[in-house]
């Protein structure tokens, strides 16, 4: 009896080692959108915030350095993953020159960048160009991280994120364009700015009836906190199961927050979504796919009118690129 070819996959995965439940996101949705793939296949993940070996275990034969030999296939699943400079530490993707052998011929999927320097170096050069694929056609999450790539001579589409694949016209047809009673925030500990998160606190309670605070990151929950009394905002645990049943049970609520995949995911339940940009990553995906984004330094000035104000969700998806990228692995 034939069977099918089964596949040895890797996964450098964003959410091993991870304090951030928006990599649980975007691991959720690669899954999903990559089964027809990974579904015939041995996958072995390895986390991109943990350095994967060290110079002197490549001299000798590890389990690890065995896996990523003997990959059909090697991705790079998704976020802020690459960056101009990579001489300076990066909490995303523990990378350097020791690591390159296990990370040949990978391929990104739905990654996005970071711009910590002014110029991109030779050392960060000489880093992605040993470890990208070069027959593939790499997935980025934006037109900028297209372009990055493809100045570093390797092929790529702008995909999009791959928690944003599954947003349809149908679906966002059913999302309300009209505010809820109810609202469920977010904030980003590691992009603090006490001022406007006070200022964005303070309109959520004139504007709805009740507030629910998802801690997405490990010291969110510590963070609001020291901005307010919390006493009468509902706190959803942190891990994304609990705010997946929120999503699922509560019916007259939206999401404003600065979390971009918590806003991302809000939507792939049909709930309105306003997200406060703090940092390149939102703004890039509102210029790229239409997203309903304001940039948190605007919220005094802006946020209260938006809000109150009907507005769809028109995500503008790339479904033929996505597939053209999709179809390399069929």
């Amino acid at each position: 009896m034939e069977h099918d070819r089964i596949n040895n996959i890797v996964l450098f995965d964003t959410y091993q080692g991870s304090l951030n439940e928006g990599d649980a996101i975007i691991k959720q949705y690669i899954n999903e959108e990559m089964n027809f793939l990974f579904n015939n296949s041995n996958i072995a993940r390895f986390s991109t915030h943990q350095q994967i070996g060290r110079f002197y275990q490549f001299m000798h034969k590890n389990v690890i350095l065995k896996a990523c030999q003997n990959a059909d296939y090697k991705f790079l699943c998704g976020t802020n993953l690459f960056h101009t400079s990579l001489l300076r530490l990066s909490p995303n993707w523990n990378l350097n020159i020791t690591g390159c052998s296990y990370y040949k011929n990978s391929i990104a999927i739905g990654c996005g960048m970071n711009v910590n320097s002014k110029r991109v170096n030779y050392y960060t050069k000489f880093l992605y160009k040993h470890i990208l694929a070069k027959d593939i056609i790499h997935s980025t999450r934006d037109r900028r991280t297209k372009e990055f790539i493809e100045s570093l001579g390797f092929r790529a589409i702008n995909t999009g994120c791959p928690t944003l694949w599954g947003l349809t016209k149908e679906l966002c047809h059913d999302i309300p364009n009209s505010k809820s009673k109810n609202v469920i925030f977010t904030l980003t500990d590691y992009k603090r700015d006490y001022k406007n998160d006070k200022i964005f606190i303070d309109i959520l309670r004139r504007n709805y009836e009740k507030l629910y605070f998802w801690i997405q990151g490990y010291d969110d929950y510590n963070y609001l906190n020291s901005i307010t009394n919390s006493k009468d905002i509902t706190i959803i645990p942190h891990e994304l199961i609990n705010y997946e049943h929120f999503l699922n049970e509560v019916k007259d609520v939206e999401f404003v927050g600065t979390r971009l995949h918590a806003g991302i995911y809000a939507m792939r339940h049909k709930k309105r979504s306003v997200i406060l940009s703090v940092d390149n990553r939102a703004e890039d995906m509102k210029n790229s796919y239409n997203l309903n984004v304001i940039s948190r330094k605007d919220i005094s000035s802006k946020l209260d009118n938006y809000i109150n104000s009907e507005f769809n969700t028109d995500i503008k998806i790339p479904f033929d690129d996505i597939q053209r990228w999709k179809d390399q692995f069929r």
